[in-house]
């Protein structure tokens, strides 16, 4: 995710990558190398003490952005953070109450809200094109952590937390569903699953998403962090879902689905085909339409800074983010665009919901 960053943040024309920090120096003086960026650390203490430094991006391990992101507003700078914002909900409810103190920035990297066309929902759904909200309903589904031999930081509960692929992808299915309906899930019933109690983890180096079978010394290590999860869920006052998120599911590389069902028309969209949005409709023919901003929605088209036919995908999501972020900070007044630490709260506060629903195996009412 740090690289993802950085390419993007090359994107963002006011704004200069100084720095990285890394838990090693070489590697992180090497990324840096290939970026322009002639300062690296080993401790990110070291570049909180940097006056010149307005912004921190957080991209480390998950349990480690709790202690980073506070160390950060403590000494004054603006936050954005990679998802989740902490591991537990105390402690993102002590990061939002600190950066309001402060009144700093923050940021939770949600980028999903940032296509296009998952604005172009959105915007559908405000003007009343789709009517009131029935049924939403969908999946986040990968298949990176299929096989035992598949390993990754994430799979550790140390190093990500109790909660992995509600966590990891989950947070975001829900994240967007919540942003593009402007409605609150207020109860639900979930279900996990951990396929494979034991993995077998290499010794050395292993690069995330890439193919480990042929690693052969390794360690059988038991895991407890599930692979998949199914949530049943009310939405606001009247509509109902359910959603799967699986990092099991073979042959998915990045399948997230959100279907959202209206009394007048439906909406479908699939990331793996992000230019592209299903409209479904009762008495007259369903349409796909394709991202073009001149025929978009009005408060759409500023997610889409290239013409019809030319696509616009999973980095450019970053750089819509960082783009809102950034001017917040230069310019104070405007618009909060963009996801904040209230809703990367928001989202942990759903998850502690869905593990005690699968604890206590009944349906949970949801906290605001």
């Amino acid at each position: 995710m740090g690289r993802v960053h950085l390419e993007a943040l090359r994107r963002v024309e006011w704004v200069d990558v100084v720095a990285i920090a890394g838990r090693e120096l070489e590697p992180a003086r090497r990324l840096g190398a290939g970026f322009g960026v002639e300062r690296a650390e080993k401790d990110y203490r070291e570049l909180l003490h940097d006056a010149s430094i307005d912004a921190v991006h957080i991209c480390t391990p998950n349990v480690s952005h709790y202690q980073i992101a506070k160390d950060a507003l403590l000494a004054g700078k603006h936050v954005l953070c990679e998802k989740p914002l902490a591991t537990s909900v105390e402690q993102a409810e002590e990061l939002v109450n600190l950066a309001r103190e402060r009144r700093l920035r923050n940021c939770v990297c949600h980028n999903l809200r940032c296509y296009p066309m998952v604005q172009q929902m959105r915007r559908m759904l405000e003007c009343g094109q789709l009517g009131r909200v029935l049924v939403v309903q969908g999946t986040y589904s990968q298949d990176w952590l299929l096989y035992p031999t598949d390993w990754n930081w994430r799979v550790d509960a140390l190093a990500g937390g109790p909660s992995r692929t509600m966590a990891d992808i989950g947070s975001h299915w829900f994240d967007t569903v919540e942003h593009v309906t402007g409605l609150s899930v207020r109860s639900l019933c979930a279900d996990l699953q951990t396929f494979h109690r034991t993995r077998k983890r290499p010794k050395g180096r292993v690069e995330t998403f890439a193919s480990q079978t042929s690693v052969k010394d390794v360690e059988d290590v038991p895991v407890d962090t599930e692979d998949f999860g199914t949530v049943m869920f009310s939405l606001g006052e009247e509509a109902r879902g359910s959603m799967t998120a699986s990092q099991v599911s073979a042959g998915r590389k990045n399948g997230f689905r959100l279907e959202i069902y209206g009394t007048e028309s439906s909406v479908v969209w699939n990331q793996e085909r992000p230019d592209e949005l299903w409209i479904g409709h009762r008495n007259s023919p369903n349409q796909i339409i394709v991202k073009d901003p001149a025929l978009m929605e009005e408060r759409a088209r500023a997610y889409a800074d290239l013409p019809g036919g030319h696509s616009e995908g999973y980095d450019d999501t970053f750089k819509q983010i960082f783009r809102r972020f950034y001017k917040s900070i230069a310019e104070p007044e405007s618009a909060l665009e963009y996801p904040q630490m209230t809703d990367g709260l928001r989202q942990l506060i759903l998850l502690r919901a869905e593990f005690e629903s699968h604890r206590n195996r009944r349906w949970v009412e949801v906290a605001d």
